[in-house]
């Protein structure tokens, strides 16, 4: 089964979106194993981004890492960053997934947007 965690932020620079939830992920056993990104223009002359992380499980032979979810991060010109993280319960504990949100929100919880 599937784990969402949905976030928007406010002025908060997707680099460092990607930076903070690569460095917390790999801190609970979770490796980013492939990255895209991507770039927009807008006929207004601004640019959205698009960065999409491939997760998976860290072990010690690769053979044994096993793929665990994704992560989306989307920069838009109005300063607003949302990331979308999907994650395979069965390999990323409840435990592991608190204390993930617990740590993000404890950085980047005043740029958060709270509906």
């Amino acid at each position: 089964m599937t784990i969402q965690i949905k976030k928007t932020y406010r002025g908060l620079n997707p680099g460092m979106l990607y930076d903070e939830v690569q460095g917390l992920l790999q801190k609970r056993g979770i490796i980013v194993v492939e990255t895209e990104s991507q770039t927009y223009g807008l006929p207004s002359g601004d640019t959205q981004s698009r960065t999409t992380l491939a997760l998976k499980t860290q072990a010690e032979q690769e053979e044994n890492q096993k793929e665990c979810g994704r992560a989306h991060i989307l920069g838009s010109p109005q300063g607003e960053t949302k990331m979308l993280l999907d994650v395979d319960e069965t390999l990323f504990s409840q435990e592991k997934l608190s204390a993930f949100q617990n740590d993000l929100d404890f950085i980047l919880g005043s740029y958060e947007i709270k509906w």
